[in-house]
């Protein structure tokens, strides 16, 4: 694979957060807040009438297209993010990177990415850094 800097990572789109899986997510995580499942307590916390998405998840989505487009996840040397506002229940989503600096080592080619989650036509929710290894 031919990596340059300013190359952009081919976009993850998430068509609709789920309530169903945000609600699975909460018990498997043993995250007993309840904006991620219950319409009221987040009525009642004047956050809106929608669920909010768990952060985990959110990263996940950006992991994930980040290790599609690099050959594996496996591939993957680290990523750092901040949380910008949060991601309700129904909202499209775009996951994207670009690539800002490539370094060639003996053990194969390390690339640095600048990684973003967005809700299509709104703002940007989750923003970071991250590297993979290709190998050579």
């Amino acid at each position: 694979m031919t990596v340059a800097i300013g190359q952009e990572i081919p976009e993850r789109i998430i068509e609709a957060v789920d309530p169903a899986r945000m609600k699975t997510l909460s018990a498997l995580m043993r995250d007993p807040n309840p904006i991620h499942f219950d319409r009221s307590a987040v009525s009642e916390l004047g956050m809106g009438e929608r669920t909010v998405n768990q952060g985990p998840a959110n990263i996940a989505y950006v992991v994930s297209m980040l290790g599609a487009w690099a050959g594996g996840v496996d591939r993957i040397r680290h990523f750092r993010f901040r949380f910008r506002g949060r991601v309700v229940e129904g909202q499209r989503l775009r996951a994207s990177g670009v690539v800002t600096a490539v370094e060639e080592g003996q053990d194969g080619t390390l690339v640095r990415c600048d990684l973003a989650l967005e809700v299509v036509d709104g703002a940007r929710v989750l923003e970071g850094v991250g590297a993979v290894l290709l190998p050579l």
